[in-house]
């Protein structure tokens, strides 16, 4: 499957220590929002990433695939751990 470019944009702007649970995915301040993005190799990337998000107690306002902006950082792949210890305490 082709990579795929997606943003998922939340409520709010992330803490710090919710910045450092996305560590190497592109985080972006947009007006009252936060646009998370990066590509992914697999539906499962995208799941682990939604999954994060829920975990850090995010509220999700859209999720949509993106072409590769060459403003961006195309490259940022969507790398999840799940056992990096994530907590929902952290919050937006």
């Amino acid at each position: 499957m082709p990579d795929r470019r997606y943003e998922v944009r939340v409520v709010g702007r992330l803490s710090q220590r919710a910045r450092d649970a996305l560590a190497g995915i592109d985080v972006a301040d947009v007006t009252a929002e936060t646009v998370i993005s990066g590509v992914v190799q697999r539906d499962e990337q995208l799941h682990e990433l939604l999954a994060m998000v829920q975990s850090l107690g995010l509220h999700v306002v859209s999720v949509q695939q993106v072409p590769p902006s060459a403003s961006s950082r195309s490259g940022t792949r969507v790398a999840t751990d799940p056992g990096a210890g994530h907590t929902p305490s952290a919050t937006a």
